[in-house]
């Protein structure tokens, strides 16, 4: 009920999510796949995935950011209308996880883009990751 309600005042009855691989083990994507079977349902509350960045109010970057995915991040990002919001899902994505230090990662997604909330996890349960969003609307409702 809660997420419903700030779905609806904050974004007016609809949050779109763009989801962005920047290098990742696909083990983020699992879980943030698994919002929408039938458990966690997200679309009952408004919340979709979308194709295209231009349709996105919300952009979740799982993965380290490798060297050949930084210019596809950050077109990602700039083809996304204001105001937007960038959560990085998962170790990789946070900070660079195992992958930090290596010659083909930059790092988290912060080294692109600026990242406005972090869900850390080696992956983050849909609990969790339902969690963040929830507290994101709830930051962005305060902002606004």
């Amino acid at each position: 009920r809660e997420i419903r309600r700030e779905v609806d005042a904050v974004f007016g009855g609809s949050l779109a999510i763009r989801e962005l691989d920047t290098g990742s083990d696909n083990s983020a994507e699992i879980e943030i796949n698994n919002l929408t079977n039938p458990y966690y349902d997200i679309e009952r509350f408004g919340i979709t995935f979308v194709a295209s960045p231009r349709h996105a109010d919300v952009l979740l970057v799982t993965g380290a950011v490798t060297h050949n995915m930084a210019a596809a991040a950050q077109k990602t990002y700039d083809a996304m209308p204001a105001p937007k919001f960038v959560v990085a899902v998962g170790d990789d994505a946070c900070t660079g996880g195992i992958f930090a230090g290596s010659y083909a990662v930059l790092g988290g997604a912060e080294k692109i883009v600026p990242v406005d909330l972090k869900i850390p996890g080696n992956p983050p349960a849909p609990k969790e990751i339902l969690s963040g969003l929830l507290a994101l609307m709830r930051h962005a409702g305060r902002t606004r």
